[in-house]
């Protein structure tokens, strides 16, 4: 491959001083945002795309191996500090990867390059000490180790509160108990940052990040998980038993784990959503295609006024989705809160996703509903938008205490 690590951050220092060089108006994208999506589009093209079936097949993709490649790429740490191997970029080029991430023939490696960038490494960065940073960052964005975020329990799902893993303090140690659930890339990872109770307190307060290397005695993946989608993004359940990890291996202050996990929520819904919308148009494109090419009782479907109509609907809607994610970045950039309107985005994503699938299956008939055609495929691992990173229903409660609309207020 031509663009290398260095090319990128070329690329990314030439956008940063030319912000007035949008090539994409109302957005963020420069010249040098164009030419590093060329770079992610020749990854994905030979070095993902190719081998895509057969991870689904085998339900495991070599995560070392492509995140190494990504990483050499300068991938992993876009918007991090060169410091510790990353971009010091702005965030629309971490846009610019999800959505060109969104041209895989299926969500499992998105997925888990999202958690890789945006998910388990946010609150590291933001928050952790320079020696955890040159500890775990580092090779997380040069894609030496893989990595993964612990939020989700049996017990408390998007109720982060009702969490019960517990962090125990005993000298200059913390001695973890508990269990997770449905955490993503943790059959393969190298780190694990753990959201655990480091005292007694109920509720939000009381918990804490803490990086857990998974070589420690009381690590255990209990269960790698099947699922009905996204087969190639490894799931597991965990359990920690009397698992000891250093207190410096904490994040930030002790008890601002909640806090600091919400924070990396909106890094991970603005992402999400952001490549929601690319997958949603791509899908769309696909399905104009096949309708007109279809010909039925005479004529291609896509005459079909019904048909065309109810595209360009899901066409606009997309648009849509796709400019408030545009709207968050801006408002990120001005170092604003967009916790609200990220919330609306990854709200419209999840449903979005649900619908598109939908439609573009029942246009495709028969041919959409088999496994060797990729629409089958975006049917099972989109449905998931609407559960991962937030429930429907919690991104409508956070919107509607913005409101002021919530019982109780």
């Amino acid at each position: 491959m031509s663009t290398t690590a260095s090319d990128a951050r070329s690329d990314a220092a030439r956008s940063n001083a030319a912000r007035s060089d949008a090539v994409v108006p109302g957005t963020g994208f420069t010249r040098a945002h164009e030419l590093f999506r060329e770079s992610v589009r020749k990854f994905v093209d030979q070095e993902i795309n190719p081998y895509v079936d057969e991870w689904e097949e085998a339900e495991m993709f070599p995560a070392h191996e492509v995140f190494r490649k990504a990483g050499d790429l300068g991938f992993l740490g876009l918007s991090y500090p060169e410091e510790y191997g990353g971009m010091g970029a702005d965030y629309w080029y971490n846009i610019a990867l999800s959505e060109e991430l969104a041209r895989i023939n299926g969500g499992s490696i998105p997925m888990a390059m999202g958690v890789q960038t945006d998910m388990a490494t946010p609150a590291l960065n933001a928050h952790g000490s320079h020696e955890l940073k040159e500890r775990f960052l580092a090779p997380a964005i040069s894609g030496e180790a893989v990595c993964s975020i612990a939020v989700t329990e049996p017990g408390a799902g998007s109720d982060v509160a009702a969490i019960r893993t517990t962090a125990v303090r005993d000298g200059d140690h913390y001695v973890i108990n508990g269990t997770k659930l449905y955490i993503t890339n943790a059959v393969q990872a190298d780190w694990i940052c753990v959201l655990a109770r480091t005292s007694p307190e109920g509720g939000y307060r009381g918990m804490s990040l803490i990086i857990v290397p998974t070589d420690t005695p009381g690590f255990a993946v209990t269960k790698k998980l099947k699922k009905l989608g996204n087969w190639a993004s490894d799931t597991a359940e965990l359990a920690f038993d009397n698992c000891r990890v250093p207190v410096e291996n904490r994040i930030g202050e002790e008890g601002m784990g909640f806090i600091y996990q919400m924070e990396q929520f909106q890094n991970e819904r603005l992402v999400s959503s952001a490549g929601c919308a690319a997958g949603a148009d791509k899908i769309l494109k696909m399905t104009i295609e096949y309708c007109r090419g279809r010909e039925t009782f005479g004529k291609p479907l896509i005459e079909n006024q019904w048909i065309h109509f109810r595209l360009s609907e899901l066409i606009a809607e997309t648009e849509f989705l796709r400019q408030m994610c545009y709207h968050c970045v801006r408002k990120m950039e001005a170092g604003q809160d967009f916790t609200r309107e990220a919330s609306m985005a990854k709200l419209k994503a999840g449903r979005l996703a649900r619908e598109v699938a939908d439609t573009c299956m029942q246009f495709h008939g028969g041919m959409g509903y088999m496994e060797e055609y990729p629409l089958a495929r975006y049917y099972r691992d989109s449905r998931l938008w609407s559960i991962g990173a937030g429930a429907d229903e919690v991104m409508l409660g956070i919107i509607a205490k913005f409101e002021g609309i919530a019982p109780g207020r």
